[in-house]
């Protein structure tokens, strides 16, 4: 077929089909726009989802009459002279493709007043502009600022407006961008409606922090940890989300590079690393971050609708945000808090936990709401009410009794991970007096107190915490210590499984476990991670999940590198296996050591997995709760 110059019409829906995607790109591109002219007040109006209307108002600079024409067509923009400035951007808006694009698949009208140099136009203009026809501006009545009005879109384009959602879906991501652009930029004011009732609306000249609450919730107010920090020309500002309010999705997390709202998965990952092991993988944190740099050091050209950026040193970017993020996470106490109310019937008592409460926060002000997730926590407060006299106080000789039988299989100092050898006897129970006073419920939970209230801890949760943060001390400057087995524990498996044993080897040696293959099927475990053997856990069992792990993707296995996450849910399968379990009894100085390790160790508030391994009783809830207030 012979080559043909496209028409005018058909290179602006190729444009628009690459920068309007829906209602909510209109809106975005228009408000870039506003922020360009320096606008300090902008305003969106919204009919059936923006199916109908998608108006943009705003009182910036203007757009001169003479040149209103220019406006509306393809590649014509005032923020961009030559090929140089491409590598420094400083607008949000450059490509001089949005209003063009819009004017080919909708019925578009722009009138602008115009004021410059503190001057302000005696008069307005406007113009009219749908598909491939273009009006003549003419003088109109107006306040100083632009308003673009974009009616019927797609209206020309029928198989991209039936891909159109109902009007709700669509103001969802209306409602979503605006608040992402009026995130990062407080000193402006922004006000969205949609068919006549306002669903946004921020003044100017607020705080970073009070503009993210007022579109976020103020019930997140306390759950919020601020940072800053500053390394060279990168200047980082941020809001993290405590673990306890973590979300189903990552809608709530917030990123924005140079005032430009963007999705960047490298900072995506920096903010999952900061957060790992301190709630569940399937949990995403809440977070907003604000990184500033120099234009020359990020690519904003690199995706249509400008949703993407490219850094030039991605590497040392993730390790600021990351830094930034788990620094700010390790000087707070995580600890939730359990809000009891009171009873709902005569002897009746229930506990709720608050996804957005912290041992950090005042009382005075948790939300109960369905957004935070509220939890029941029933479960403590009915092993209390089961405890009758018999808990009064421990016995000792019970527990020390306990611990000698083999089937509760502690084997030795449960807090101990150091290697002792193969033929050393377990260590005798401690005959220093606990300092603290600690009570262990059902041989699962430990009731202790601290200055803000009644703790309550998960032994395993806690010890397995213990055990991994020591862990991965140990393996950063050293590979761990194995024991040798007398007699080589022998495993039978297919060719696939020893594939990847074969790829494991560099992270068995790392973690001191040395197996090595007899034949086709058969392999043998040589020796085992001495902490593993001192804990009793048996060597076969163990390399069979891990070999499971890795066969069902969760372990990778490619390249001679182990990779941090995957040592850390190595690390983490560790201590699992050989922490002290639901069920164990410990003495009263063991419950000391564990508690003592708790307020030494770095995210002592969640198990690797990231369960919680503690909530607290504050006090004021507890004198609530016994009406002495």
């Amino acid at each position: 077929m012979p080559i043909r110059q496209l028409p005018p019409l058909l290179v602006n829906q190729i444009a628009a089909g690459e920068v309007i995607e829906r209602p909510a790109s209109v809106a975005k591109e228009l408000i870039e726009n506003s922020l360009d002219a320096g606008a300090t007040r902008i305003e969106i109006q919204i009919e059936d989802g923006g199916h109908r209307l998608i108006r943009v108002s705003d009182n910036g600079s203007g757009i001169e009459g003479r040149e209103l024409a220019l406006a509306v067509s393809p590649h014509a923009t005032s923020k961009l002279t030559d090929a140089e400035q491409i590598v420094s951007i400083r607008t949000l808006g450059f490509r001089g493709e949005a209003l063009a694009s819009m004017a080919s698949v909708s019925r578009m009208r722009v009138t602008s007043r115009c004021t410059a140099e503190g001057l302000t136009a005696e008069e307005g203009w406007t113009i009219e502009a749908s598909g491939v026809e273009v009006g003549h501006p003419t003088p109109t009545a107006g306040a100083p600022g632009t308003i673009v009005e974009v009616r019927d879109l797609f209206f020309n384009t029928p198989a991209r407006r039936k891909f159109l959602r109902n009007a709700s879906t669509e103001i969802g991501h209306i409602s979503d961008a605006v608040s992402r652009m009026a995130m990062v930029w407080p000193n402006v004011a922004f006000t969205l409606s949609h068919n006549g009732r306002k669903a946004i609306e921020v003044p100017a000249d607020q705080t970073p922090r009070r503009r993210v609450l007022d579109l976020m919730g103020a019930e997140l107010d306390e759950a919020l940890l601020e940072f800053e920090h500053r390394e060279g020309e990168i200047w980082l500002w941020g809001l993290a989300g405590l673990p306890a309010v973590a979300r189903a999705t990552s809608k709530f997390q917030y990123f924005s590079v140079n005032h430009r709202p963007v999705r960047d998965r490298n900072l995506i990952h920096a903010v999952r690393e900061a957060y790992r092991g301190l709630m569940p993988p399937a949990r995403q944190p809440v977070c907003v971050l604000m990184l500033e740099t120099g234009d020359e050091q990020v690519d904003v050209n690199v995706h249509p609708t400008k949703a993407e950026v490219r850094f030039g040193h991605p590497s040392r970017m993730h390790g600021i945000v990351l830094t930034a993020v788990r620094q700010r996470l390790l000087s707070s106490d995580l600890t939730p808090t359990v809000a009891v109310s009171l009873p709902v019937h005569q002897g009746e008592l229930r506990a709720d936990a608050s996804d957005a409460a912290s041992t950090g926060r005042s009382s005075s002000d948790r939300s109960t709401s369905a957004s935070a997730g509220v939890a029941n926590q029933g479960t403590f407060v009915e092993s209390f009410q089961r405890m009758g006299p018999i808990q009064k106080g421990f016995d000792f000789d019970e527990v020390r009794r306990d611990l000698a039988r083999d089937e509760i299989g502690l084997g030795g100092n449960p807090l101990e991970i150091e290697p002792r050898g193969e033929s050393a006897e377990a260590m005798p129970p401690s005959t220093t007096p606990p300092t603290r006073d600690v009570l262990q419920v059902h041989k699962s939970y430990l009731v202790t107190q601290d200055e803000q209230g009644l703790l309550i801890v998960d032994q395993h949760a806690l010890h397995e915490r213990v055990m991994f943060e020591q862990l991965r001390h140990r393996i950063t400057k050293h590979d761990l210590e194995s024991q040798r087995l007398l007699m080589p524990a022998v495993i039978e498996t297919d060719a696939k499984r020893m594939a990847i044993l074969e790829s494991l080897q560099p992270l068995c040696k790392k973690i001191g476990i040395e197996v090595e293959p007899m034949g086709p099927t058969t392999m043998a475990i040589q020796g085992f991670a001495s902490f593993l053997f001192e804990r009793r856990v048996e060597p076969l069992e163990f390399l069979e999940e891990l070999l499971d792990r890795a066969e069902e993707g969760q372990i990778e296995t490619d390249g001679p590198h182990v990779e941090e996450a995957t040592l850390h849910k190595v690390l983490d399968m560790m201590a699992c296996k050989a922490a002290v379990k639901a069920g164990d009894a410990m003495t009263p100085q063991e419950l000391d050591a564990l508690l003592d390790k708790r307020d030494q160790i770095e995210r002592s508030s969640a198990c690797p997995h990231g369960r919680p391994t503690s909530i607290r009783l504050t006090l004021r809830d507890l004198e609530k709760h016994f009406k002495r207030t």
